[in-house]
């Protein structure tokens, strides 16, 4: 009886000390299933901080191959801006080299045009001199005019004989173009009536004094009939030899290129 007696006596011991154990085991797996959830929810916290840096770290990496593109690009365009530059930059030199060199073309031919004028106006105080104040003469477009009219060559305006008067007033003119070998002479008869036959031989009168009378260089004269205008006589066009002129500008022209 004692023995049964112990013998239940150990195995309640034994049924409490296992009932505790459990007991606490129990508590131990509901304080790991806890810690397991924190751990899982700190675990999905990290996942989501690494998705998100990832994303970020992507979004990164495509605006830095965006920027590297634009600073490619960019380089590119300076380059391409620095060379557009250079390139202009030699045609702004090419431009004002030319530019230098019309300016002083154009200066040589403004020289050449005012000494013609200039020689000219000398010529007009020259003629005055030689033929009197009241010698008709002028300017225009660069040449000497020396004007008289019909009667005061002729006598009359359908005569072609020169009169002592004109053939006087041819003599002071032959003296002129004479003194002035660089001068070309158009003798010009100038017409209202439309007779132009008759102009031209007036005119031709005037030629053969000057040249077989006067000695005056027959290459130095032209003979022409036009109409006047409303003016009528006879005017002697002493103008330079304007191939000579080219020819000198030209020559001027070239030693400025």
């Amino acid at each position: 009886m004692k023995i049964r007696l112990l013998t239940s006596f150990f195995l309640l011991l034994t049924t409490m000390g296992f009932a505790q154990k459990k007991s606490e085991l129990l508590a131990q797996i509901e304080t790991l299933k806890t810690e397991k959830a924190e751990v899982e929810q700190e675990l999905a916290e990290a996942k989501r901080e690494i998705s998100s840096s990832k994303a970020t770290a992507e979004t990164l990496e495509t605006e830095n191959v965006s920027l590297r593109e634009a600073n490619a690009t960019l380089l590119k365009n300076l380059s391409s801006f620095s060379e557009l530059s250079k390139k202009n930059s030699e045609n702004v030199n090419k431009t004002l080299a030319a530019l230098n060199r019309k300016e002083k073309q154009l200066s040589v031919l403004n020289e050449t045009i005012a000494s013609n004028d200039s020689t000219a106006i000398v010529l007009v105080a020259k003629i005055k001199q030689t033929m009197g104040e009241n010698a008709k003469v002028d300017v225009s477009e660069g040449a000497v005019v020396l004007s008289n009219s019909l009667n005061g060559l002729f006598g009359g305006d359908s005569s072609t004989e020169l009169s002592e008067e004109g053939k006087t007033w041819l003599a002071s003119v032959a003296k002129v173009i004479i003194a002035n070998p660089t001068l070309k002479a158009q003798i010009e008869g100038l017409n209202i009536t439309g007779e132009f036959g008759l102009t031209y031989d007036q005119t031709t009168s005037v030629s053969k004094e000057l040249v077989d009378v006067l000695e005056v260089p027959n290459e130095a004269l032209n003979v022409s009939a036009k109409d006047g205008n409303f003016k009528e006589g006879i005017a002697i066009r002493l103008e330079p030899d304007y191939k000579g002129f080219y020819d000198k500008a030209k020559e001027r022209m070239k030693s400025t290129q």
